[in-house]
């Protein structure tokens, strides 16, 4: 995987004097993780706050009202502000560019979209795209004009993407030419899974958009000023939608227009909820809203419960020390739980040394000379089982209050090389 080393840098004015605080009192390295999402979670959420006020310029304070309720209620798209993801990032410019459209000021727009797909996701191309044709064809801005500021603004945004990212990685790189070469030219991003073309309106937007699904189509419906600017987003995703592999990050940038739409319809339903009909609607859509909330608080703990393997790492340090401090206290990780919770950020200092060598098969651990095994399975020869930490199995109905609860199962084993004798004789939980 490529880093963008630029969005990074953005981030890092924002948290490095409090990590560096973190640093000088020797706090857990997690703190410092802490920090950094934080950090990238106001950056996001003040994008959001720009283009709130702008939905309020436009439409006024009931859609804006309706616009915070809709992306408050959502767990996806708040689950993803504090991601380091390039998607984030870009997401962020994507709102600033969102907010420039509203306001009328497009060449800024355009410029901003030019910014986040060359230096954060190339894909936002299928956003520039069919919001500059739009504003082409109705004769918001002049092609000579928009065709001068986004050439200057793609050199400079290549210049310093390539300048920053060749200097971090020690070899002449722009980083998001590597992944349209990767996922659209030699289409080899279908290694990490494939959905069916449909994937994003049958799967991640309802789950993302909830309750603003069906309303962001009828508040198209009711407002003919909404066509244009759902238009480039559905074109968006439209167009997302050929590329084999899928994951709900990569549409992310497109929930807010969405839920600007749906917002709208909210708010025509309810202004209207006396008439017969609209009170029926009204009625309706309260009942989603209150479905929808509690969709994200069992998706809230399910996730919660999603990451058994980070739980697992902090168990360890805590009752896995030996009384020979001067021996170091190997860990090796395998892949599933690497991807569970456990980050550089959860490592401690020595004697803990860690190992995520991949590729080793479970008869070839009982010859290595590992400390621990945070593994996936029981049972691995040469070593015992010591503990195991639960994780989010499926949800569950029930009789009774709560009607749906969750179902956790043993998703992580913590074994101990039964060839060190002092590491034997402690106590340990078991995994019976």
């Amino acid at each position: 995987m490529i880093l963008f080393f630029a969005g990074a840098f953005l981030v890092s004015i924002f948290s490095s004097p409090i990590v560096l605080a973190v640093q000088l009192l020797h706090l857990p390295k997690i703190y410092s993780l802490i920090i950094v999402r934080l950090a990238l979670g106001c950056i996001i959420l003040s994008t959001l706050r720009f283009l709130r006020i702008q939905v309020r310029n436009k439409f006024g304070h009931q859609v804006e009202a309706f616009f915070v309720i809709f992306t408050a209620i959502q767990f996806h798209l708040l689950f993803y502000c504090s991601r380091a993801l390039p998607n984030i990032l870009a997401m962020g410019v994507v709102n600033l560019a969102y907010g420039h459209w509203l306001k009328g000021n497009f060449y800024t727009a355009l410029n901003y979209l030019v910014f986040a797909t060359t230096i954060f996701r190339c894909d936002i191309v299928l956003l520039l795209c069919p919001l500059g044709l739009e504003l082409l064809l109705t004769k918001s801005i002049s092609f000579w004009r928009a065709f001068k500021c986004c050439t200057v603004t793609t050199l400079l945004c290549i210049g310093l993407t390539v300048l920053v990212d060749s200097i971090m990685w020690k070899r002449f790189l722009w980083p998001e030419f590597e992944v349209f070469w990767f996922n659209s030219v030699l289409n080899r991003s279908s290694e990490w899974g494939t959905h069916s073309i449909h994937w994003y309106f049958t799967s991640a937007l309802p789950r993302s958009l909830l309750t603003a699904y069906p309303l962001f189509m009828l508040g198209v419906l009711l407002d003919r000023r909404l066509l244009p600017l759902v238009l480039p987003a559905l074109s968006f995703v439209v167009l997302y939608s050929k590329l084999p592999h899928k994951e709900l990050r990569f549409i992310i940038s497109s929930v807010p227009i969405f839920n600007l739409s749906a917002a709208v319809a909210a708010s025509r339903i309810y202004n209207n909820r006396k008439k017969s009909f609209w009170k029926f609607l009204n009625l309706v859509m309260l009942g989603l809203l209150l479905i929808s909330l509690g969709c994200t608080i069992i998706t809230f703990m399910a996730s919660y419960e999603n990451y058994p393997s980070g739980r697992a790492l902090k168990e360890l340090h805590q009752i896995g020390h030996l009384a020979n401090k001067s021996n170091e206290l190997w860990v090796h990780i395998d892949p599933f739980s690497a991807m569970n919770g456990i980050s550089l950020f959860c490592e401690n200092e020595m004697p803990w040394r860690y190992s995520k060598e991949e590729e080793i098969t479970l008869e070839e651990f009982g010859q290595r000379n590992f400390t621990y095994l945070i593994n996936e399975h029981r049972t691995i020869d040469g070593y015992k089982c010591l503990f195991y930490v639960n994780g989010f199995s499926r949800l569950r109905r029930q009789s009774g209050f709560p009607p749906i609860i969750l179902d956790k199962e043993p998703k992580v084993y913590i074994h101990g090389n039964i060839r060190n004798e002092e590491l034997m004789l402690k106590p340990w939980p078991g995994c019976s």
